[in-house]
């Protein structure tokens, strides 16, 4: 196929088209350096510039004070499972999670190993995570509360965040960061592997709040310090310079482009509201999360059979859509709509959608 599709993949996922043409034009002489983007030092002017430029588009768009750290690790949100409570455990106090499914059981797991004091306030998993929990408390105790804020694999989404009652909110947002605006004031820290809503694979987000940098521990390895890398600018090491550097172009283009992340709310809105619309409207296909769960970045559905499933995911990828398959570990099929994926492309899925259901109902 000679031209571009929509891909509805869930990660790595589509970017803004005007990114990768902008990179495109930069590729062999990166801003008259005379070199690539892949071949400049992450201590030259150059990348001092991409990376400054990035982290000052992060505190915009998100809305951060003078008290939050905007870090560029690697090791994507799974390092992030074991790190936050490397760092952020407080001796006699409970590390409290909401377990919405896979990601979130994950970082359960990671702290357990450590033999830390783990304490699981809510769950969805008496309905195979298919909803958000509800009306749990949060311990005074707690050294932080922590959340994944969308399930990729499940489909749901907080749709708003629990009061934590002055205890830190530790939060994965890599499925959904710059989706939709929040208040950051309630969380200590949050982390995003940017490979869905913020740039390419192999650099993570990490935004954290200057209070707790007083509870990582001195004995720590180097690496595994979140103060290593906030007292060297993300720079203790040679970081993922061309990751950096694209994540800083999404941040532009959102911005400049689409009018910051308010205007890309709006975006995210429609294009939820055209495919829930539809799979409301109809009974061939079948959505998985609970309606008040779900997710506005993955939509997770069901055809009548397995096989019916392999059909579409099939006759989709020849009809110019690409990544409809579910996750391996549920099946079905699952359309991630992040901030890159047009209007258009929504509605393009949704007319295939129609015309597989006339000929195959």
């Amino acid at each position: 196929m000679s031209e571009r599709i929509y891909n509805f993949n869930p990660g790595p996922a589509a970017l803004p088209l005007p990114v990768l043409e902008e990179m495109q034009r930069e590729l062999l002489n990166f801003r008259g350096s005379g070199m690539s983007i892949m071949e400049i030092s992450h201590r030259s002017e150059w990348f001092n510039a991409v990376i400054d430029d990035a982290v000052a588009r992060v505190k915009r768009l998100l809305g951060l004070d003078e008290r939050y750290h905007v870090l560029f690790l690697q090791g994507g949100a799974s390092l992030q499972f074991c790190m936050v409570p490397m760092n952020l455990a407080v001796s006699g106090k409970a590390l409290e999670y909401v377990d919405t499914g896979t990601w979130s059981t994950k970082a359960i797991k990671e702290a357990r190993i450590q033999g830390r004091q783990v304490r699981v306030i809510a769950s969805s998993e008496d309905r195979e995570f298919t909803y958000i929990p509800k009306g749990f408390q949060v311990g005074a105790d707690a050294a932080y509360l922590h959340l994944t804020s969308n399930n990729t694999i499940r489909g749901t989404q907080w749709a708003d965040f629990p009061d934590a009652g002055g205890v830190p909110i530790v939060c994965d947002m890599s499925s959904d960061i710059f989706s939709r605006v929040f208040d950051p004031k309630p969380f200590g820290l949050i982390y995003a592997g940017a490979q869905k809503n913020a740039g390419p694979a192999g650099v993570t987000l990490v935004i954290l709040r200057s209070d707790l940098l007083d509870r990582v521990p001195k004995d720590l390895p180097t690496m595994l310090k979140y103060s290593t890398f906030v007292d060297k600018d993300s720079r203790f090491n040679t970081p993922p310079t061309v990751a950096i550097y694209v994540v800083g172009l999404v941040l532009k283009w959102l911005e400049e482009t689409v009018g910051g992340v308010a205007a890309m709310e709006m975006v995210n809105r429609r294009k939820a509201d055209v495919i829930y619309g539809y799979l409301d409207s109809q009974d061939f296909y079948r959505g998985t999360a609970e309606p008040g769960s779900r997710s506005k970045m993955n939509v997770t559905f069901r055809l009548p059979t397995p096989d019916l499933e392999k059909a579409f995911i099939a006759a989709s990828q020849q009809a110019g859509l690409g990544g409809l398959k579910g996750h391996r570990s549920v099946g079905g099929c699952r359309a991630s709509i992040y901030n890159a994926m047009p209007v258009a492309g929504v509605e393009a899925l949704v007319q295939f959608m129609t015309e597989f259901a006339r000929k195959n109902g």
